[in-house]
């Protein structure tokens, strides 16, 4: 069975990518992070996640970003709230919710965790349309990560294999993504999309006003479904 590398935040779009790899007959092997995010409960819907989709392996690596700070999600700077940016292109402010190279770090982990269970395929739930506006999620740099990727690794100068970037988000709506999400089966009540999330009793609640949050709940409106997370 071929092996594929998903990058796993705990989020609707990385469980919508588990799923997609999956149905294409994947053999699921996760890799997540605690890289000092203010919403380290992302984590525990990444595992929940794992359990849902059988993965055969899980790692969580271990970094920090804190240390750099330069984001609201790395650092003590607030998190911006009912402040989404419609229409959202290139050109746009990059919100302070980017964090430092991120996607850049995490694909080279993933590139490491792919060379060493002889994977080529690696999956990422970036999307470049209904989104934040980060740099990082467009397709001119996955490309040329892809390009990195096949020019630095012992694997692809030995002609082995070639590594592949799989984006199977890039060009969808928010919607749509929950829509094909739904039609194999995710259950998005395990997912987790705040940047603010509050501990209430002991339970998780979704700020309800973040950038991530009012895309995520924009993106059920229009799908016409109820998000079955609990928000404050």
């Amino acid at each position: 069975m071929k092996k594929a590398i998903i990058l796993l935040s705990g989020g609707l779009d990385s469980a919508t990518t588990c799923a997609i790899a999956k149905s294409q007959g994947f053999e699921l092997y996760g890799l997540s992070f605690f890289y000092g995010q203010r919403h380290q409960v992302e984590l525990e819907s990444a595992q929940k996640i794992v359990n849902f989709f059988q993965f055969k392996e899980y790692k969580i690596a271990n970094i920090d970003l804190r240390i750099f700070g330069g984001s609201a999600l790395t650092s003590d700077i607030e998190v911006p709230k009912n402040n989404i940016i419609e229409n959202q292109n290139y050109n746009s402010p990059i919100p302070i919710t980017y964090v430092p190279a991120r996607n850049t770090i995490f694909l080279s982990y993933a590139l490491a965790f792919a060379e060493v269970v002889q994977s080529f395929d690696i999956f990422i739930g970036v999307n470049a349309v209904d989104y934040s506006g980060y740099p990082d999620c467009r397709k001119e740099f996955i490309d040329a990560f892809q390009t990195l990727a096949n020019l630095a690794c012992a694997s692809s100068s030995q002609n082995i294999g070639s590594f592949k970037i799989h984006t199977p988000l890039i060009a969808l709506k928010k919607s749509e993504i929950i829509k094909k999400g739904v039609e194999l089966g995710v259950d998005y009540s395990i997912t987790h999309s705040c940047y603010d999330p509050q501990i209430i009793d002991g339970e998780n609640y979704a700020c309800g006003t973040c950038d991530s949050c009012l895309i995520r709940l924009d993106g059920f409106k229009k799908a016409g479904l109820n998000d079955k997370v609990k928000y404050i």
